[in-house]
This record gives C-alpha cells, structure tokens and sequence, in this order.
C-alpha cells in the first residue's frame, strides 16, 4: 500500500481484489471531497455496486439509493438515483482526467452531482474542464483495472467497504 500522507484526506476502498488508496483533493474540489468522506464515515458506499464498467475507459460506482447489493439490488436501477443529499455544484479544475482519477458522475446539468463517481482506465482528455476531479488513485489501480466490464455487468464488482483512512 501506498505511503499515506494526509489521512484525513484519503480513502481506502476494497475490492475483492485488495485495497485502493485514492488521495482525495480538498483544495481542488472541497464539496466533492468532503461529500466522499461524509458518505465513506456513513458506510454509504459499503457493497455498492460498479454499475458502468467500459473497458478502457472508465469504471462508474457510488449509486447509495440502488447500488447496495445487500439491500433491494437491481441492477437496471442502479446508476438511476443519487443520495438523500443535495446535489453539488461543479468544481471544474485544470486536473486532467488522467488514469487512475477519480471523476463526479452527473447528469446533463454540471451542478447535479451526488454521491456516483467513476475512476478513469486511461487519460480521458475530452472529459478536462466537463466533469469535476477530485481524487487520484495512488495505489491498487490493478485492482481498478480486474473490475468486472459491463453496462451493467452481467455479475457486477462492487466497494466491499470504503474509509477515511484516518478512521482506520
């Protein structure tokens, strides 16, 4: 696992894989950053699903409301619904959608993203300046890379568990 310099401000996801460490960025995007770590602390991320995986792009994940696969899962519906909480505005920076970022899912409106995010397979630069970063995975992206490909998977992966590494 990768030296973690800022706990408080990183999030250790496990995978069926092993453990993905992404350093979240608060100066960047301070909303974004802080709703990840509110919904990690809740365990709102706990066994939600990976419900858009396209190879060699990017895998999407963080559906609270359909995702979880130990409660009243459907795969069809997950994507579909944000978290109780209300949408963020956009926090567009000059980070690029480089491998391994990690990117707010949202809907046409750039101020409608919730608690769904996606963490890019490669450098993804027409998404630059359209969808807010505000995480960088900086170790276990092999354990990104094996998620299960799909939209939706036939047999999705999903967050076994995601913490503030200050918490652990």
């Amino acid at each position: 696992m990768a030296e973690i310099k800022d706990p408080e401000n990183t999030i250790i996801m496990t995978l069926t894989g092993g453990d993905v460490v992404i350093a979240l960025l608060p100066d960047v995007a301070p909303a974004h950053t802080a709703r990840m770590k509110e919904l990690a602390r809740a365990g709102a991320y706990d066994n939600v699903c990976f419900h858009r995986v396209i190879d060699g792009f990017m895998a999407q994940t963080g559906d609270v409301a359909n995702g979880n696969m130990e409660k009243d899962f459907n795969i069809g519906r997950a994507g579909t619904g944000a978290s109780e909480l209300p949408d963020l505005p956009a926090e567009f920076s000059k980070i690029p959608h480089a491998r391994g970022s990690l990117g707010a899912a949202r809907s046409a409106n750039p101020n409608s993203a919730n608690s769904q995010f996606f963490i890019n397979f490669k450098d993804n630069d027409f998404l630059n300046g359209q969808y807010t970063v505000y995480g960088q995975v900086i170790s276990g992206m092999e354990h990104v890379d094996a998620i299960v490909k799909g939209e939706p998977p036939k047999n999705p992966d999903r967050m076994i568990s995601v913490k503030v590494a200050a918490d652990v």
